[in-house]
C-alpha cells in the first residue's frame, strides 16, 4: 500500500509517523477540488504551471482539474472533479509518459517521491483517484471509529458486530448525502485514466503500478488496448486477491521459518520459528502489568507488518520475546494498533472497491480461522467476518469479465518480492503471466512487498524501471542477494519498556518540578 518509493523501517515513533501519512493518503490535503462553473464531462480545466515537492526535490510540474460524470452508466449523472498533476520530463526528449497507480484501496493517487532518472525521458502523470482525491471524498468516521473494536478483542462477535454496523452506517450516509455509490468503480476509475491521456494529448502511456493499482492496469489494456504501450506491476494483485487466505499465510510464516534456521540470532532463540508464533498466539496473555493486550489488535498489527521484511523481524523478534518470558512488545503492538490500522484508509472507497472480492455467503469466521493454523488470517477474518453479522455495503455490481484476469499483449514487466505476505509472487506467475503474450516476471529474492522492491537495492530497481520504459528490455542484472536478516538492535519489547519508563517518570519529573517552583515562591515570600 505505501505510495512512497522507499523501504519499510521498524521503529515505534516511525511506524507511528507511518500511520500518520497513510492518512494523509487517505484523504485531501487541502479542501476539495469543485467542478468549475461551465464545465462538461471529460473537461480538463486549469492546467497551469505548478511545483510538485517531494522530501527530497521540487520537480517543475502541471496542475488541473479533470470533470467525470459521478456514475458513468446514469446519462444525468451529475459532474465530479479530480485533481491532475503532471511532473515534467526533465530531458530535452521526453517519449511515452508514465501514469502512476498507487495501491489500496483507499490510498490517494496523488502522492509519489520518484527517483530522477524515473523522469528523464517521460512525464510522470497523477490522476486523482474518485472517492478519495477529488470533490468526493467516501470518507467513513463511522468505520474508523468501530475499527477500534469493543472490550477486549477486537475479532469476537461485539466487535465485528459493530464493524459491520458502522459500514452500514456509513454507507446510508453517504447515500443520504446524495452521493452514487455505484459510480466510484475500478472500471470508472479507468475511464477517468482514459479522459486524463485524451485531455493531455498524449497518443499512449506507460503504466507504473504497485498492490491494488496494479488490478487497474491490468484491465485498462484490455478496454484501450490502443492507449497502453508498456506496463510495469510491483506487487501484482488478480482479481479476488483482496483476500489473503490463511493457508498462504502459513506458507509466507513457514518459508521464513526456514529462513529463521540459517540465521544465527533467529535459530538461537527457537527451533521453529513457526510454532513459537503459535505457541504465543495460542497463550497469548492478556496484560504486561498494567497495559491490556488486545489479542485481535496484536495479530491484524502482526498480519500488516509482515509485508515487509524489516518489520517482520520485528514481529519475529516481539514473539520470541513472549515466548521467552516477556509480552511487553505484544503491549505495545496491542497499543499501535490504533495508529496503524484504523486511520490508513478511506474505509468507504475501501468499501466500493474492495467488498466485491469478499462472498458475503462464505463462512469467514471458520475459513479464517483454522485450528491448524499458524494464526489463521485475522485480517482478513475481520472485514469478511462483519459481513456475518450485519454488514450491508451494496453497490451496483461491476461486469463479469472484471472478476477474471484479462489477457493482453502489452509489453508488461512484473517485479514480485517471493517474501511478499500481501501480494504474493504466486499469483502473479500462476495467474496473470500465462496470459500476458509480452509478458517478463522478475521475482526478487527475500524481498516483501512493494516497500521492499522500492527500496532495498534502490539503484537496481531505477535501472530495471528506465530500461524497460526506454528500451522494452528487462536488465535485473545489479540485484543481488540479500539473504534475511532477522536480528533487530531495538525492537518493540525495548521500546515497550522505554516509553513506559518514560511515561512513569514523566509526572513524577512534573511533581519534583512544581514542588522546586512552590519552594521558591515560598522563600522569597519568607525573605520579603
Amino acid at each position: 500500500m505505501p505510495t512512497r518509493m522507499q523501504p519499510a523501517v521498524i521503529s515505534v515513533a516511525t511506524i507511528t509517523l507511518l500511520s500518520l501519512a497513510l492518512v494523509a493518503c487517505g484523504g485531501p490535503k487541502e479542501a476539495p477540488i469543485t467542478v468549475p462553473d461551465g464545465a462538461r464531462a471529460g473537461d480538463l480545466v486549469g492546467l497551469e504551471a505548478c511545483t510538485y515537492e517531494t522530501d527530497d526535490a521540487a520537480y517543475e510540474a502541471d496542475c488541473g482539474t479533470l470533470v467525470v460524470p459521478e456514475n458513468r452508466d446514469d446519462p444525468n449523472s451529475r459532474l465530479i472533479a479530480l485533481p491532475v498533476t503532471r511532473l515534467r520530463a526533465t530531458g530535452d526528449s521526453p517519449t511515452e509518459p508514465i501514469f502512476w497507480l498507487t495501491g489500496g484501496p483507499g490510498a490517494s493517487n496523488m502522492v509519489v517521491n520518484p527517483p530522477p532518472e524515473t523522469i528523464e525521458n517521460h512525464d510522470l502523470v497523477m490522476v486523482g483517484y474518485r472517492g478519495v482525491d477529488g470533490s468526493v471524498v467516501l470518507d467513513c468516521p463511522e468505520a474508523t471509529k468501530a475499527w477500534r473494536g469493543v472490550g477486549n478483542d477486537l475479532l469476537n462477535d461485539e466487535s465485528l458486530t459493530n464493524l459491520g454496523q458502522a459500514f452500514a452506517d456509513c454507507h446510508a450516509r453517504l447515500a443520504g448525502e446524495g452521493i452514487d455509490l455505484d459510480g466510484y468503480t475500478m472500471p470508472a476509475v479507468i475511464e477517468d485514466l482514459e479522459d486524463a491521456r485524451i485531455g493531455l494529448g498524449y497518443e499512449r502511456v506507460n503504466l507504473l503500478s504497485g498492490s491494488y493499482g496494479t488490478r487497474v492496469a491490468m484491465f485498462y489494456p484490455s478496454l484501450y488496448p490502443d492507449s497502453v504501450y508498456r506496463s510495469l506491476m510491483v506487487g501484482v494483485n488478480p482479481p479476488g486477491r483482496l483476500v489473503w487466505e490463511p493457508e498462504t499465510v502459513d506458507e509466507m510464516i513457514a518459508y521464513d521459518a526456514e529462513l529463521c534456521t540459517r540465521d544465527p540470532s533467529c535459530s538461537a532463540r527457537t527451533d521453529d520459528l513457526a510454532e513459537s508464533m503459535r505457541n504465543v498466539i495460542d497463550n497469548m496473555p492478556r496484560r504486561w502489568l498494567f497495559i491490556p493486550i488486545d489479542p485481535g489488535k496484536v495479530k491484524v498489527t502482526t498480519q500488516f507488518l509482515l509485508f515487509h521484511r524489516r518489520s517482520a523481524a520485528t514481529v519475529y523478534d516481539l514473539y520470541l520475546a513472549a515466548e521467552e518470558g516477556d509480552p511487553s512488545g505484544l503491549a505495545l503492538t496491542s497499543v499501535m494498533y490504533g495508529f496503524i490500522w484504523p486511520p490508513m484508509n478511506t474505509w468507504g472507497e475501501w468499501a466500493n472497491k474492495g467488498c466485491p472480492d469478499f462472498d458475503p455467503s462464505r463462512d469467514w469466521i471458520t475459513d479464517m480461522d483454522p485450528p491448524d493454523s499458524v494464526m489463521g488470517s485475522p485480517t482478513t477474518l475481520a472485514i469478511g467476518g462483519m459481513f456475518q453479522f450485519g454488514a450491508s455495503w451494496t453497490v451496483a455490481p461491476i461486469p463479469d469479465e472484471f472478476y477474471e484476469v484479462p489477457a493482453s499483449d502489452v509489453e508488461t514487466l512484473i517485479v514480485s518480492g517471493n517474501q511478499d505476505f500481501s501480494t504474493p509472487a504466486q499469483f502473479a506467475t500462476d495467474e496473470l503471466l500465462p496470459v500476458l503474450s509480452n509478458g517478463h516476471q522478475v521475482i526478487l529474492s527475500e524481498f516483501g512487498h512493494t516497500g521492499d522492491v522500492w527500496g532495498m537495492q534502490p539503484e537496481a530497481m531505477v535501472h530495471l524501471v528506465t530500461t524497460f520504459y526506454d528500451t522494452g528490455e528487462v536488465d535485473d542484472s545489479l540485484f543481488t542477494y540479500e539473504p534475511m536478516d532477522f536480528y533487530v538492535k531495538r525492537g518493540w519489547p525495548v521500546q515497550a519498556k522505554q516509553y513506559l519508563a518514560i511515561a512513569v517518570a514523566a509526572p513524577l519529573v512534573l511533581v519534583a518540578l512544581l514542588g522546586l517552583a512552590v519552594r521558591f515562591v515560598v522563600r522569597r515570600r519568607r525573605r520579603r
